[in-house]
């Protein structure tokens, strides 16, 4: 399974890819600035989100 995020607000979500490089693979509502602020945040904090998608993932 490749590695995503989703992320949700009240006007909508996103999926964004995480490998091999972090792009926004589906929107649904999210305003481009949202999609900003997600894709700042999905940077900042990648190796976090990686490390519980595996943990996650592994069970």
């Amino acid at each position: 399974m490749r590695l995503h995020v989703h992320v949700w607000h009240a006007t909508g979500e996103a999926k964004f890819w995480l490998d091999p490089d972090i792009e926004l693979a589906e929107n649904h509502g999210l305003h481009p600035r949202q999609v900003r602020i997600a894709l700042e945040l999905i940077r900042e904090h990648r190796d976090e989100i990686r490390s519980a998608w595996t943990r996650y993932f592994a069970r």
